[in-house]
């Protein structure tokens, strides 16, 4: 059986996500994303009768909230 997501042409992503497509999305395992959901990093899931479905625009907002790594620069007076 085809998924339904696959009929979206290529430009398009689906606007709700399974589990494994929300964190190949991230970029990170399902370990990892399950533990940010559960620390509030990412987003909870939505209900679509019993599937858990991720919303890609709070996946996005979640993102755009992570911390940006800090560098250290060189003191120029060192």
């Amino acid at each position: 059986m085809r998924k339904s997501y696959t009929y979206l042409p290529p430009n398009l992503p689906p606007r709700l996500l399974s589990r494994d497509a929300a964190a190949a999305y991230v970029g990170i395992g399902t370990t990892k994303f399950d533990e940010m959901v559960g620390d509030s990093r990412m987003p909870r899931p939505r209900r679509v009768d019993g599937r858990k479905l991720w919303d890609l625009r709070q996946i996005d907002s979640a993102i755009d909230n992570l911390p940006l790594d800090h560098v250290e620069e060189a003191n120029p007076w060192d």
